[in-house]
């Protein structure tokens, strides 16, 4: 085919018909997924302030609901004593916190005495060392599920700080609505000066909008234990992690992917409802930390596993179509892949750094490039590796 003095053979149109595909996919991706939203609306570049999210004063509720706020701690003698008291001095008047001793061997259930005794809030249940079970986070979590005197269960991990003293009341506040069961928070991760501790920060960031943004339009499928709130009556009225226990991990993610509808879930983007935790330091226990995660891939249901499926293919494919076109179309071929790059580069940035702004993590920039390549390759790597024995 022939377009004035341009020669386009018709497997480089056809190639390049495809490469549309792909860039149209990712435009309506990140448009509908990843994009902040304060009272169902997009944020845009001067709205990033976290203001505008509605609040219902809780004097105007009548009974304020309790809430029992869940830390599992294993070994996390350490983590504890500087981030139980940011627990402990949260602006809500009714709560408790009960921490789950996991088999500790450290000085972890010492801490939890020692503030125990200073404050009647804190309770505490334990799972005992060597307890012949496959996944003792979920028997813990279970044990103080049972152990709860409110109807409302917050989930937080040893590690984790809430951003405010409004963390707990933010996120209750969602609970507000007609049906709501499960409420689903933003959990990042403490910044870092290294290469390791960059990726974390963007992949966190881009999955936490992933998922904020999947809930905020009718298609909530996974939510993170750092951030996560459910009813007691929806936990056991599901049988709480009774068909989960073979896996290790998912604990949050696939008891999420389980009863979250879009009825009953709500998605959290205020400032004041984010946690942040203890990133990982060693490329060892990333790795480690991914095998777990991606070990329960499998038992997502279908319709999720191809929603997260589409978005790395399109990107995939759009990235290998680019790199051939570029080395070897045309050159109105390649002036055409190279226009369609930058604007997908383009709203990649924008909607990325509007996202890190409002959760306050370090904007991607053109790292994004890269990330954007490296990380599914991991993945794939991950899941293609024979299973072991996962850590907790």
């Amino acid at each position: 085919m022939s377009i004035g003095v341009f020669y386009i053979s018709i497997w480089e149109l056809c190639l390049f018909g495809v490469l549309v595909l792909a860039f149209l996919y990712e435009i309506y991706f990140y448009a509908r997924y990843m994009c902040v939203r304060v009272n169902g609306e997009r944020v845009n570049g001067e709205r990033v302030n976290g203001e505008g999210l509605t609040v219902i004063g809780l004097e105007d509720r009548g009974e304020v609901p309790g809430v029992s706020v869940i830390v599992c701690a294993r070994n996390e003698g350490y983590n504890l004593k500087p981030y139980i008291q940011s627990l402990l001095t949260q602006d809500y008047p009714l709560y408790e916190v009960i921490i789950v001793n996991d088999g500790s061997e450290d000085d972890t259930q010492t801490v939890i005495d020692e503030y125990a005794a200073l404050d009647h809030r804190i309770k505490t249940t334990f799972v005992p060392c060597g307890a012949r079970v496959r996944s003792t986070k979920k028997l813990g979590l279970t044990l103080a599920a049972k152990a709860a005197q409110y109807d409302y269960l917050l989930l937080t991990d040893a590690d984790c700080r809430p951003e405010s003293t409004k963390w707990i009341s933010t996120m209750m506040e969602a609970f507000d609505g007609e049906g709501v069961e499960v409420v689903l928070g933003y959990g990042g991760y403490f910044k870092q000066n290294t290469l390791l501790n960059s990726i974390i920060q963007y992949e966190t960031l881009f999955n936490g909008l992933h998922y904020l943004g999947a809930a905020a339009t009718g298609k909530p499928y996974m939510g993170v234990g750092r951030n996560l709130a459910y009813r007691k009556d929806t936990f056991f009225e599901h049988g709480g992690f009774a068909d989960l226990m073979t896996a290790r991990a998912g604990d949050d993610d696939l008891f999420v992917n389980k009863v979250a509808t879009k009825q009953n879930t709500v998605a959290i983007y205020s400032r004041e409802s984010v946690t942040w935790s203890v990133p990982k330091t060693t490329w060892k226990a990333w790795w480690q930390q991914k095998r777990r995660h991606l070990s329960v891939a499998g038992g997502y249901k279908n319709s999720t596993k191809q929603h997260l499926l589409r978005e790395p293919l399109a990107r995939g494919l759009f990235y290998v179509l680019f790199i051939g076109l570029m080395a070897f179309g045309s050159p109105l071929v390649m002036t055409a892949s190279y226009i369609l790059f930058l604007l997908r580069l383009g709203m990649q940035l924008t909607i990325l750094d509007i996202g890190a702004d409002h959760f306050r993590q370090p904007r991607v920039g053109f790292d994004v490039i890269w990330y954007d390549m490296f990380l599914p390759i991991v993945t794939g790597v991950i899941m293609l590796l024979p299973r072991r024995k996962e850590i907790w």
